[in-house]
C-alpha cells in the first residue's frame, strides 16, 4: 500500500525539482536527445557563437516552462488536470536536459538569469492555477503558442551547418504543439490578443538577455 505524501514530502520533491532545473546537467531526461541520429556540417565561430545564444535563449525557456507546470500543478484544482500538468513537465525535462547538453557540446553555459526567470514563471504559473482550472489550462495554451512560434523563429536563424540543434528543436516543436493541443481540449480558456501580446513583449524581454547573459 503506498504512503501518502505529507507536506513534508511534497516540499523535498519540489526542492528536488528545483535543483534538477536550475543546476546544470543535474536534468534526466527520459527520452534520448533527437540530436544522437545528427551530424553537423561545417561552422565558423561566428556562426557556433549564434548557435550558442540560441540554444541558450531554449534553455531558458524550458526553464520556465517547467516553473510554469510546477507552480501550476501546486495548485491545480481537478486531479486530472494535475496528473497533465505533470506529464507535459516530465517532457519540458527532456527539452531542457537536451538543450543542456547541446550547449555544452558548442562550448557554451546556460543564463546567469535562470533562478529569475524561474521565480517569476512559478508565481506566474502557481497564481494561474489556484484562480482556476480554465485559466490555467489557458495560460498553458498561449505560452506553447509562444512558444512554437519562437521555436520556428530559431529554426530559421539556425546556422545550415548546426544539424544537431536543428534535430533538438524540431523534437521540441513538435511536442510543444501536443501541449497547446491538450490544454485547449482539455477547456483551457482562450486568451485574448491584448493579453498574447503583453505575453510576447515579456517573452522578448528574456530573448534579448538570456541571448548573451
Amino acid at each position: 500500500m503506498l504512503r501518502k505524501l505529507t507536506r513534508t514530502d511534497n516540499l523535498i520533491q519540489q526542492f528536488d525539482t528545483v535543483l534538477r532545473t536550475l543546476v546544470p546537467h543535474a536534468a534526466q531526461p527520459s527520452r534520448p536527445s533527437p540530436a544522437v541520429k545528427a551530424r553537423d556540417g561545417d561552422m565558423d565561430d561566428a556562426e557556433r557563437r549564434h548557435a550558442e545564444g540560441l540554444m541558450r535563449i531554449n534553455h531558458t525557456g524550458e526553464v520556465c516552462a517547467q516553473a510554469l507546470y510546477q507552480g501550476q500543478g501546486l495548485t491545480a484544482k481537478l486531479p486530472d488536470t494535475r496528473e497533465q500538468m505533470e506529464h507535459a513537465a516530465q517532457e519540458e525535462i527532456d527539452h531542457l536536459a537536451w538543450c543542456d547538453e547541446r550547449l555544452k557540446e558548442l562550448g557554451g553555459r546556460t543564463s546567469y538569469l535562470n533562478p529569475l526567470f524561474y521565480a517569476a514563471s512559478f508565481g506566474l504559473g502557481a497564481t494561474a492555477g489556484a484562480v482556476g482550472d480554465r485559466l490555467s489550462l489557458g495560460f498553458v495554451a498561449a505560452t506553447e503558442e509562444q512558444v512554437g512560434r519562437h521555436l520556428d523563429a530559431h529554426l530559421k536563424a539556425l546556422p545550415a551547418g548546426d544539424r544537431r540543434s536543428r534535430a533538438v528543436l524540431e523534437q521540441m516543436r513538435e511536442d510543444e504543439a501536443h501541449h497547446e493541443r491538450w490544454a485547449l481540449e482539455a477547456g483551457g480558456t482562450r486568451f485574448p490578443a491584448p493579453v498574447k501580446l503583453g505575453m510576447k513583449l515579456m517573452s522578448k524581454v528574456m530573448t534579448q538577455s538570456v541571448y548573451r547573459i
